[in-house]
């Protein structure tokens, strides 16, 4: 989220940063598989069930409560990692800059989003919208990268994930039963994260600041937004409902900060391609999430559109195999 996102030399593909976090550092080979293989199911579960936590939520305060909650959070997090890692946050007017743009597109902007369209969306169907983002992302950067060329694999792909969102829509029966503005705002989150990604990668890629310094200014950046902007539409809650909060502090440290740490140590241990795949878990989780413990309904075309958009993601993430060289 869950996106989302720290620079690196060596440019990767969109798709393997996870919402709201900048691009990754290089791989490093992993000593016990089993300790990644755990943190990456945790990883899953995390982002997964953030879906559920949005929803409940915004069942006690509004929606850009929750999203300020949510980053207050996940930057304390953060800040206790900086500290004790002995870190310090990034230097200088212009990379600051360019952190408050991608602090909004990545943070602010979507977690404002998916908290609004959760009012009148199922948990499921922001789950579901949010694995769209490589979809969008691929279509973006045949246009703002020069150096993401279009392969027939890729652009299949992209037409069969956009056929599964119309699938998850149920375009045949004329969106029957969904809320346009609810479905419509979950589609802009997951488009705002490649648009972040895209401008992170044309500005701050080559930085020489950790990954973890870099994304602790962007989440503080991203609060200090919410914390201007919730005021001006909301009113101080004259109560505090109990679970609704433990909600918001959970979808905090657990789905924003604790799950950027882990992310960061996958993408180290296994490299970023099967880190980033955790992007194909989410959904399912936060369906089964959904179904399961708020008890939202699930029409067949939402699983099987489900299942389309992943596929088609996961074509537009495909890279051509360099020919084997001939033995002599």
């Amino acid at each position: 989220m869950s996106a989302a996102t720290e620079p690196q030399t060596s440019p990767t593909p969109l798709s393997t940063t996870p919402p709201g976090s900048l691009h990754t550092t290089p791989p490093l080979r992993s000593r016990r598989a089993l300790d990644w293989r755990l943190r990456f199911a945790g990883l899953s579960l995390i982002w997964g069930f953030s879906f559920l936590l949005i929803k409940v939520g915004t069942n006690g305060y509004a929606p850009f409560q929750v999203t300020f909650g949510r980053l207050l959070f996940g930057t304390l997090v953060l800040a206790v990692a900086i500290v004790w890692k002995r870190d310090r946050l990034p230097r200088g007017a212009r990379t600051w800059g360019h952190l408050a743009v991608s602090a909004l597109l990545l943070n602010a902007l979507p977690f404002s989003l998916f908290a609004y369209s959760e009012l009148t969306i199922p948990s499921t169907l922001a789950g579901i919208c949010n694995a769209t983002s490589p979809l969008w992302g691929m279509a973006l950067s045949l246009v703002a990268l020069s150096e993401d060329r279009p392969t027939r694999r890729r652009v299949a792909g992209l037409g069969i994930g956009f056929l599964g969102v119309l699938t998850v829509l149920g375009a045949w029966q004329g969106f029957h039963g969904l809320d346009a503005a609810g479905t419509t705002m979950a589609l802009l989150a997951s488009l705002s994260y490649p648009i972040g990604w895209i401008y992170i990668r044309r500005t701050l890629a080559g930085s020489s600041h950790s990954n973890l310094s870099l994304t602790g200014a962007q989440l503080l950046l991203a609060t200090a937004q919410l914390a201007v902007v919730t005021p001006l539409f909301t009113t101080l809650p004259t109560r505090f409902p109990l679970i609704p909060l433990l909600a918001i502090i959970a979808l905090g440290t657990l789905g924003t900060g604790l799950a950027l740490l882990i992310q960061y140590g996958l993408v180290a241990e296994v490299g970023p391609t099967t880190a980033q795949m955790v992007t194909y878990f989410i959904p399912v989780i936060a369906t089964a999430a959904g179904v399961a413990i708020l008890g939202e309904s699930l029409a067949w075309s939402t699983p099987v559109g489900a299942v389309i958009v992943l596929a088609g993601a996961a074509l537009t993430q495909s890279r051509p195999t360099k020919p084997a060289m001939p033995k002599p």
